[in-house]
């Protein structure tokens, strides 16, 4: 038997609401497994990125200032110029999938019981996944929304007149508690592991990593004491955003994050680290970029079954005009990185490039081989002796591409190159520059796509920490264990000093996030937790002149876009048919 989602656009309405069906589909446990399987696929699928909102995608890297798309048809070039509003058909689809993925998350845990042959333990952690899944795609909708509406634990009937469903919406504060509170009841249900069949489900773990996003989130300067937020008001007076800023929400997330760490690592996850098959030894290089093509290693706390990852591949693996066809070869190299990103990360001694002890050359040439290469070749000097995230982040004009398995590639992204505008028609980078990450060795598109590993909770844990108490020595040591892991010097060692106050280390700790997460759909937020996405998105936006029919020109950096971003973007507007027709929900601040 099928399993059938009935929903309107509207997302109070009932899924689905054949009181027959529900019965059937409960009473076994094929079809109600089949029934929570639908409402796992609300967990967003981020190769997708391309066709917005497909299976809950968002736009997270095009719209950073992390990555651009090539394609005038892509949404996200509408949100960096500022086109969407509250009637955007994408910013509604992700509001009611979500909204439907709770509504079905509550009919499951109110109907399994009904199950003939499940036995007592298998409904037990059935509801505890259901009730994980709620309070993620809550979650989902805090970090786009900001204060949503928590809908009662029982599902609405379906014939329960419109003018009962005035539902406000909850303050942000309650709803992180409400968030945290569900996974921490999940969490008590859940196993430690998911193998064999159960492979992807939701366990202790992911939950409970969530519960520590949520507290960060609570914790942050969009929400915490956010005084642009002042007239975000319910009908009844209700402030919405606490106008206070409260330093313990910083010792709350902290908390969180390193009771995760003391229950979790080394038993069930750890950074990965991979050596290097001819050496034998320890390979930066090949750890941070087989961390999340490497499926289901010990550093993966949730990734995402996915079909469409082709998609990712295509845009991520450069034009290569006369390439063999397939996407370990020749792609459109569609989403291009911008210089905002390139100039992020460390020089190769662990530097900003701005720091005079770098060893940074902004102009000029020089020999150098590529830890992916097995030859030194003619490199732009900005681009030489960087660090190794950097390699696996940027496919960079004459670079060897990762894939081998036809020949050795050469990608050239300049206007004449087989990268480039000339040769690409619709296909080429729109910056002189490739997004690598996450491009798999080989034609191998039956992977997963990582959306939550360790390395994220450790930074979430210095960074709350170093905001509540600055001198624990738990940042250093949790910072560089991802630094030492990346293969640069760490803070306080004798090749590198640490920061030397509070702010210092606020800075080193985002720039850390920054680089370590790049393209992995996290930098969007974090901009806006910080409040810094005025500066960071807004305005020119930098790549490399792909335009130049003169080589050496090529290589100046210039605007290739644009942007706009104003303080109401950092909240998305609530979709104006949910504000019409209920009453009581307000819009956010500036839609």
């Amino acid at each position: 038997m099928s399993i059938n989602f009935s929903c309107d656009d509207n997302f109070l309405d009932q899924v689905p609401d054949d009181r027959l069906t529900l019965a059937q589909t409960f009473s076994h446990r094929s079809t109600a497994e089949q029934y929570l399987a639908n409402v796992y696929s609300r967990i967003p699928d981020e190769s997708l990125q391309r066709s917005l909102a497909s299976d809950n995608s968002g736009p997270w890297t095009g719209a950073s200032d992390e990555g651009e798309f090539v394609w005038t048809g892509v949404a996200t070039n509408n949100i960096n110029i500022g086109s969407y509003d509250p009637t955007t058909g994408w910013v509604s689809t992700l509001w009611s999938n979500w909204y439907r993925g709770i509504r079905a998350s509550s009919e499951f845990m109110k109907s399994i019981d009904q199950c003939q042959d499940c036995n007592e333990q298998r409904i037990t952690q059935l509801k505890a996944e259901a009730k994980a899944l709620r309070a993620m795609y809550y979650f989902y909708l805090m970090r786009m929304f900001g204060p949503v509406i928590i809908l009662s634990d029982e599902a609405l009937p379906s014939d329960v007149d419109s003018d009962l469903l005035q539902v406000p919406r909850s303050s942000l504060d309650e709803t992180v508690a409400y968030i945290a509170g569900e996974l921490e009841q999940a969490a008590a249900d859940l196993p430690v592991s998911s193998t064999g069949e159960d492979l992807g489900r939701i366990t202790k773990g992911i939950a409970l990593a969530f519960r520590s996003e949520a507290f960060l989130y609570a914790a942050s300067p969009l929400f915490n004491g956010n005084t642009d937020y002042a007239s975000l008001i319910n009908t009844d007076g209700k402030q919405l955003i606490s106008q206070q800023y409260d330093v313990n929400k910083w010792k709350v997330a902290a908390d969180a994050a390193k009771a995760f760490i003391d229950q979790f690592v080394p038993s069930k996850y750890d950074l990965y680290r991979k050596n290097n098959a001819t050496t034998g030894t320890f390979d930066p290089y090949l750890s941070t970029r087989d961390v999340i093509l490497d499926d289901w290693n010990r550093e993966i706390i949730l990734a995402r079954m996915s079909g469409q990852i082709a998609w990712m591949h295509y845009e991520r693996t450069p034009f290569h005009s006369g390439a063999a066809s397939g996407t370990a070869f020749r792609g459109s190299g569609g989403m291009g990185a911008t210089q905002n990103i390139v100039d992020a990360y460390f020089t190769s001694n662990g530097r900003s490039i701005e720091d005079p002890l770098s060893g940074y050359e902004e102009t000029g040439f020089t020999t150098f081989r590529a830890p992916y290469d097995d030859e030194a070749r003619t490199t732009f000097s900005q681009w030489a002796n960087r660090e190794p995230r950097f390699y696996v982040g940027i496919t960079y004009d004459n670079s060897l591409w990762l894939n081998t398995g036809q020949g050795k590639i050469i990608t050239r992204t300049h206007y004449n190159g087989n990268s480039g505008r000339k040769v690409g028609g619709n296909d080429y980078t729109p910056t002189g520059y490739v997004v690598r990450k996450n491009v798999a060795i080989g034609d191998n598109t039956n992977r997963t796509v990582v959306l939550l590993r360790l390395a994220q909770i450790y930074l979430n844990y210095v960074e709350a920490l170093n905001e509540y108490n600055p001198n624990h020595p738990d940042i250093l040591i949790y910072l560089n264990a991802i630094r030492n892991r990346a293969g640069i010097p760490e803070y306080g060692s004798a090749d590198l000093e640490a920061p030397a106050s509070q702010e210092a280390m606020r800075e080193a700790i985002h720039k850390e996030r920054q680089v370590e997460l790049a393209f992995e759909n996290d930098r969007y937020f974090a901009a806006r937790r910080w409040k810094i996405a005025e500066m960071a998105f807004n305005g020119p936006m930098y790549g490399l002149d792909i335009n130049a029919n003169d080589i050496n020109n090529f290589y100046n950096k210039v605007p290739f876009e644009t942007r706009v971003f104003t303080k109401r973007n950092y909240l998305f507007p609530i979709p104006q048919d949910e504000v019409n027709s209920d009453k009581a929900l307000v819009q956010n601040t500036g839609w």
